[in-house]
Order: C-alpha cells, then sequence, then structure tokens
C-alpha cells in the first residue's frame, strides 16, 4: 500500500534534468536503429503536473500520463484507455464506474489502482489551482473506489458529458507517492503510466519521450522514441523543418507557411496535412478593469471589429470568421454576434457609447500571448488595434508576453482584454460554452452567469444525445452575446506539415486536436 500522506520535498523547477531513474522501464532503441521522431511546436507546456493545467500541457500530457478513458484514431466518442470498461450504472446519470485493467502499473513500477485514480481527481479539486481543472469538476460529489480495480464517481446532478471529462489531460493518472495530496509538483519530473515516458525535460526547449514498456492501454505505437521541440517562432520551425532538423509540425504554423506549403505540394520533400478543425481564437474583457467592465464598451468593440479582413488579410483564409463561441460543425452553433451586429459600423458604435454616456475615447489595452499560438498573432493584434483606432471612439495599445508569464498575468487579472485561443477539450458545445462561466472558470476571471450555470447546463447534460440539446446551447449563446464578456474572433482549421518520410499523421490527431505522437512512423522502417 502506498503512504498516502508522506510529505513531499518541493524543490524548485529545474530548467534541465535527466528524469530516467534507473527502473529500466523505458526503450528508446530502435529496432530499426534509427532516432526519435522529432515534432516541433510552438505550444510549449506551462506546467508538468496535470493539477494545474487547463491549457496546451495537455499536449505533452496526453502522451506521457494515461486517463481512464480516451480517443484512440477516428474515434469521436472516449473509449477505455487505464479503464477496462466505464458506464453509467444508473437511469438518472449520477453514478458513474469504472473499472481498471489488470496488472497497470506507473512507469516507477508502483501499481496503479482504484486508490491512486481517486487520489489523483481528489487532489485535482483539493488544489484548486485559480484557472485549473478543477472548474472541469463541478458535477463531481466524491469518489469511491471498491476493491482494487473499480472507481465509482458520485456526481451531484446529471451529467451526461462526465465521460469526456475523464478523458481529458487533465484527469491524468498519478502516483500518489510522487505528488502531494495539497500542493503541486515542481521538481521537474513526471510519474505517469502513458504510452511514453519523459526521458528529459528542457522547459522551453526539449521533451524527450522515450516508450514506456510499463504500458497498458489502447495505443500502439508505431516508433520507439519521439522528441517534441519547442520553438518561440513558426518561421524558426518551418526552417527547421525544411533543414530537417524535425520531421512534424504539431502547432503554431504562420497563415503565410500553410500558404506557402500548400504551393509545395508538387514537390516530394514535405506533406501539409489539413484536418477540419474546431480551434476558436476570442478575446477576454476583465470585469474589474474600469473601461472593460462597461457592457456599452464591450458592445462597441463588437460593433466595429472586422472578422473577415482579420481572416483575410492577416490570415490568407486560412481561418473563418466566428460570430459564436460555439464554432461550426458542432451542434448548436449560432451566428448570434452577426445577427446582433452585422456588419462593422462606427456610427452603431457610436449611438452605444454615448447612450451610456460615454463621449471621449475609450483608452484600453490589448493582451496576447507572444509564442502560443504562432507568430501571426502579433499582426492579428495590430489589426484590431487599427480597427479600433481609426473608428476615433478608442485609443488602444497593444502588449505581449510569452506565455508563461502571460498566462499567470490574466490568472491575476493584470489585463482589461486579452486573447485566447481555445482547443476543445472534448467535441462538444458544451466544452465552448463550460469552461468560460462560473466563478472558477479556464479564464481566471470569473463569470457569473447563473442562466447559463444554473439552468441551461444541468438541462443539457441530462441528454445522452447530443443532438437533442441544441435549443439549451442556443440560448446559452444568446445571453454571451448580449453579455459580450467573450468576443469570438475566427475559428481554424488544423495543419500539420511533416516530412515526407512521415507516416501516420492524419491518424494522429484527436476530436480535441491533440497529437497522439504514437501513431507517428517512419516510411522507411516499413
Amino acid at each position: 500500500m502506498f503512504k498516502r500522506n508522506r510529505s513531499l520535498r518541493h524543490l524548485s523547477t529545474i530548467a534541465s534534468i535527466s528524469l530516467i531513474t534507473g527502473c529500466g522501464v523505458f526503450s528508446s532503441d530502435s529496432s530499426e536503429g534509427e532516432g526519435p521522431i522529432v515534432v516541433g511546436t510552438t505550444s510549449a507546456p506551462s506546467t508538468l503536473d496535470p493539477a494545474a493545467s487547463w491549457d496546451g500541457s495537455w499536449e505533452l500530457f496526453r502522451n506521457i500520463y494515461q486517463t481512464l478513458l480516451s480517443y484512440p484514431a477516428g474515434s469521436s466518442a472516449p473509449e477505455p484507455d487505464a479503464a477496462e470498461r466505464c458506464r453509467f450504472t444508473d437511469g438518472s446519470k449520477r453514478t458513474y464506474s469504472c473499472v481498471l485493467r489488470e496488472g497497470l502499473s506507473f512507469s516507477d513500477g508502483h501499481d496503479v489502482d482504484a486508490e491512486a485514480v481517486k487520489y489523483s481527481i481528489d487532489r485535482i479539486r483539493k488544489i484548486a489551482v485559480a484557472g485549473g481543472p478543477a472548474g472541469l469538476l463541478g458535477s463531481l460529489d466524491r469518489v469511491d473506489t471498491k476493491g482494487d480495480r473499480e472507481v465509482v464517481f458520485r456526481l451531484n446532478k446529471p451529467d451526461a458529458t462526465f465521460p469526456f471529462v475523464l478523458a481529458t489531460p487533465a484527469m491524468s493518472i498519478v502516483d500518489p507517492e510522487e505528488y502531494a495530496a495539497d500542493a503541486l509538483r515542481e521538481d521537474g519530473k513526471v510519474t505517469g503510466s502513458g504510452p511514453y515516458g519523459l526521458q528529459s525535460y528542457e522547459e522551453g526547449q526539449e521533451a524527450r519521450l522515450v516508450r514506456n514498456d510499463n504500458y497498458k492501454g489502447y495505443a500502439e505505437r508505431k516508433n520507439r522514441a519521439v522528441t517534441i521541440r519547442y520553438f518561440q517562432d513558426s518561421d524558426e520551425m518551418v526552417t527547421a523543418l525544411e533543414k530537417q532538423q524535425i520531421d512534424v509540425t504539431l502547432r503554431g504554423l504562420a497563415a503565410t507557411d500553410v500558404v506557402d506549403l500548400q504551393g509545395r505540394r508538387s514537390k516530394d520533400d514535405l506533406q501539409l496535412v489539413e484536418t477540419a478543425g474546431t480551434e476558436i481564437r476570442y478575446l477576454v474583457f476583465n470585469p474589474k478593469d474600469r473601461w472593460a467592465r462597461k457592457a456599452a464598451v464591450r458592445k462597441a468593440v463588437a460593433q466595429v471589429v472586422d472578422r473577415p479582413t482579420i481572416a483575410h488579410t492577416v490570415y490568407k483564409d486560412t481561418v473563418e470568421p466566428l460570430y459564436s463561441m460555439v464554432p461550426s460543425g458542432l451542434a448548436g452553433h449560432t451566428t448570434g454576434f452577426f445577427d446582433d451586429y452585422g456588419a462593422p459600423s462606427t456610427s452603431k458604435a457610436r449611438q452605444i457609447l454615448l447612450e451610456a454616456g460615454i463621449a471621449e475615447r475609450v483608452p484600453l489595452t490589448l493582451w496576447y500571448t507572444t509564442d502560443r499560438y504562432g507568430s501571426t498573432t502579433k499582426a492579428e493584434f495590430e489589426e484590431l488595434r487599427r480597427q479600433l483606432n481609426e473608428t476615433g471612439l478608442f485609443s488602444v495599445t497593444v502588449k505581449g508576453r510569452p506565455w508563461k508569464t502571460y498566462e499567470a498575468g490574466y490568472r491575476k487579472g493584470e489585463y482589461p482584454v486579452f486573447g485566447r485561443g481555445w482547443f476543445p477539450d472534448f467535441p462538444d458545445a458544451e466544452n465552448f460554452i463550460a469552461p468560460f462561466v462560473g466563478e472558477q472558470n479556464a479564464l481566471g476571471t470569473p463569470y457569473k452567469s447563473p442562466r447559463i450555470t444554473d439552468v441551461l447546463l444541468p438541462e443539457s447534460r441530462r441528454e445522452s444525445d447530443r443532438g437533442n440539446v441544441v435549443e439549451q446551447f442556443k440560448k446559452a449563446q444568446d445571453i454571451l452575446v448580449d453579455d459580450a464578456r467573450l468576443l469570438p474572433l475566427w475559428q481554424g482549421k488544423q495543419y500539420v506539415a511533416a516530412s515526407e518520410e512521415i507516416s501516420g499523421v492524419e491518424r494522429s490527431i484527436d476530436p480535441s486536436t491533440i497529437m497522439m505522437v504514437w501513431e507517428l512512423a517512419r516510411k522507411t522502417s516499413w
């Protein structure tokens, strides 16, 4: 039995540290003697601890940790991974049970049992990082165990989406002996039971993944090792691809890069894979700011933002204008912001402000992250500044920060208006509304909306057939449009560039647009 309550010595974060502990469970050598597949991305993790992350850190977590449920290639619904089977055991959808696979163990050899799963979920709620994954567990009352293998989730209300929550990397299972119950792990190490172990990690630079021979789950690994390199700039990443320093790009291609690569399809050296995407970008207005808290200011901004120009001029038509928080392709999508505001209009925006007694130019600072979503983000925010300032109604400045300090800043409420990207936790309209409302949400800024949180979302969660909850999501979006606390800008596709030597790219992207790196292989090793 694990010593669940023993205290852990927490060290300051180590920028570069070897994570092999001599247990002999990682295999990095390929049977063909080839090196690791190298993946480049501009989306570096903000943390290595699942209890702290409701962001792009999940892209790493999916490959090194394990969840009860996950998404095998081609699946749009959660299927068992660490679990052998899961199901609702009552008609009201308030009791959900999972039975673990036999013989599961962490990379350090400790057993993955029902108590470890309970411990992992409980610590998320106990630590309760602001804007962290505890916000996903609003419907959870408690976690029980039955023997070593069965975990029972008792919900405080019906929630047909709970299996989707369990499939998110936020619900990764961690070793109770290595992760404190009431504090984040900060020694730069990882102990998981996923397809790969983290051999070494250099913050903001590189993560080396090697096959975890203790892994038992659905993933069929097509390679022995993967290295993920983190880039500050998309141009630098594409150059590395062209020089064969990396094999695949995961996230962060600039629009100009996509257009250029599309024009090179006749060449044999690179491939560009395009998949339908539900990635969105939007602005968040901070209710604590003197100006952003005013509904008239938010609505005036909504009235003059020109989405088609952003999509065409900045993103070269690789994205589409978005007029609701729920993207097209999902049941519940609307065009609420277009229906209410129509085409951009300075005169209408001026009238909105004057009716609220605002006659002076409104000063606003728009913040963006310099290294999370690719280098085009800067051009996007400069275009937003141009659009707003040209009306004569606003005096806008634009500022940027690297993701790690940027994220900390918006969680502290430092920014009047800030940009966020959202890649779905799971493919359902719920996940484009629920994470942004309530006292504890993914934005770090409370957004009270009782009609959404207490009525519409609970109604939708009683229904397993998600096509039957369109009306609730439309009503929720009407409220979002009226409040204008969140301003959707565009919806993007997923583009992955890779060497022609790499296979499996099409199968590697799951419904939440996370790359399952075990699907990647070198054609030369067939």
